[in-house]
């Protein structure tokens, strides 16, 4: 399965996620349930995913924590904020290049629509 194939499922699961539970609980709800629906789906997911990174010739065994990473290929960032800040996007962003993961998508739940708390992010990731 590709990273864009993942990303539809995802998407799906996260719109009728919200539209079930609505916007403003806390991010680790959002994140038990919504790994639970994607496993239903039939994707592997891990939360909290200790992501290890290399600095300076040295290795960082927990550099950065992964909210859920799905078949190894995405990463999904969840938020349960007003508004997405640009840091949000910037963060998602160092997440993809320090983890070599091509696709990413921050989901921020406290969106009033589902559709607008969806940002993708990709890095070196083929059309």
């Amino acid at each position: 399965m590709t990273e864009n194939e993942i990303s539809k499922i995802v998407v799906d699961a996260a719109v009728k996620l919200h539209q079930d539970l609505g916007p403003g609980l806390l991010e680790s709800v959002y994140e038990v349930a919504l790994a639970y629906l994607l496993m239903k789906r039939g994707l592997f997911c891990v939360r909290q995913l200790p992501i290890p990174i290399s600095y300076d010739g040295l290795e960082f065994d927990e550099g950065f924590r992964a909210d859920i990473v799905i078949n190894d290929l995405v990463i999904l960032e969840l938020k349960s904020v007003e508004t997405i800040a640009q840091v949000h996007r910037k963060q998602l962003q160092t997440y993809l290049r320090l983890s070599d993961k091509k696709l990413g998508l921050l989901l921020n739940f406290g969106a009033p629509l589902m559709r607008d708390g969806i940002v993708r992010a990709v890095n070196k990731l083929p059309e």
